[in-house]
């Protein structure tokens, strides 16, 4: 059975009229005839009468108009999972994430999505918040990995993961005890990360415990603040992400009062994005076909898993 006379069939019914119909279809009269006049031979029956007041269908064509919608319905539903299957071979994912979310969130997952859809093209660049927004509405890339909240209404974000600040203590200061407290801090000389909302939410977290900070040095690179702990130049505090890999005589430690990070996935919200984007959104919040999959299982240090 010829599909599309199926499809022409109904289209005939639905216009009450061959002309019309094949306007609709964009075909001339004339296939339409044709079509329904296969369609009837075929089966045997007559499905549609003709008459001046248009064109209706029998009591046999009644009968058949649900079946004719199944099998077309099915035909649809079998060409849209072709069609999102044959996207996930040759096409792309182009992916932006702040450095420590680079580092330490996305290559396992990467290296996840590439297993599971080779033929998938995954890139990623390295900037900040604000660029990647940038890019994101600019269609440069598809999914962003960002902190949370983010007032842009031309974004849609999941939250993935939660990273908590942390102290990063120099060798000459590991005997305090495992949680520090608001007044073992009082005197320390703090080195702080120079991006503007880390280092303004840690601050304002100050703030909170109505302390002030001594800043002695802010410093650009991550791995730079680390280093001078390393050497007895101060106190960090930073994102455990950030913080990692934390070399041998840095202690690791709690705030006194529990500070976080949220890290999202960010999608411009009026692009039309291919099935492979949204197949790593899934990985990235863990649903869909990757519901099982726990974002820290891939840390070698512990960011709480996402919300649900």
């Amino acid at each position: 059975m010829n599909i599309s006379h199926l499809r022409i069939f109904l289209a005939v019914v639905e216009c009450q009229s061959f002309s019309t119909a094949a306007d609709k279809l964009d075909i001339s009269q004339s296939a339409v005839s044709r079509a329904i006049a296969a369609l009837e031979d075929e089966l045997g029956v007559s499905l549609l009468s003709r008459g001046r007041f248009g064109a209706h269908s029998t009591p046999m064509g009644d009968r058949i108009i649900p079946y004719a919608q199944q099998i077309v319905q099915a035909r649809t539903n079998i060409d849209a999972d072709i069609n999102r299957e044959k996207s996930l071979y040759g096409g792309r994912v182009r992916l932006a994430s702040f450095r420590s979310a680079a580092t330490h969130l996305l290559p396992p997952l990467i290296a996840q999505f590439r297993r599971s859809f080779p033929q998938v093209e995954v890139s990623l660049m390295e900037d900040d918040p604000a660029t990647i927004e940038q890019a994101l509405r600019q269609s440069q890339v598809d999914i962003g990995l960002i902190p949370l909240p983010r007032s842009s209404e031309d974004l849609d974000t999941w939250e993935i993961a939660r990273d908590e600040f942390v102290l990063l203590l120099p060798p000459s200061m590991a005997q305090l005890p495992p949680r520090p407290s608001w007044q073992d801090l009082e005197d320390c000389n703090f080195i702080l990360l120079n991006y503007a909302e880390c280092t303004s939410a840690v601050r304002e977290h100050w703030q909170r415990a109505d302390l002030d900070m001594k800043e002695t040095h802010v410093i650009r690179e991550d791995s730079t603040i680390v280093s001078m702990v390393s050497q007895d130049l101060g106190v960090a505090v930073l994102p455990r992400l950030a913080a990692l890999p934390v070399p041998e005589g840095v202690e690791v430690r709690p705030l006194p009062v529990t500070l976080e990070r949220s890290i999202g996935a960010a999608i411009a919200s009026n692009v039309l994005h291919s099935a492979a984007v949204f197949l790593f959104l899934d990985l990235l919040r863990g649903t869909g076909q990757f519901a099982h999959r726990q974002l820290n299982q891939s840390l070698p240090i512990v960011v709480e898993a996402p919300k649900p």
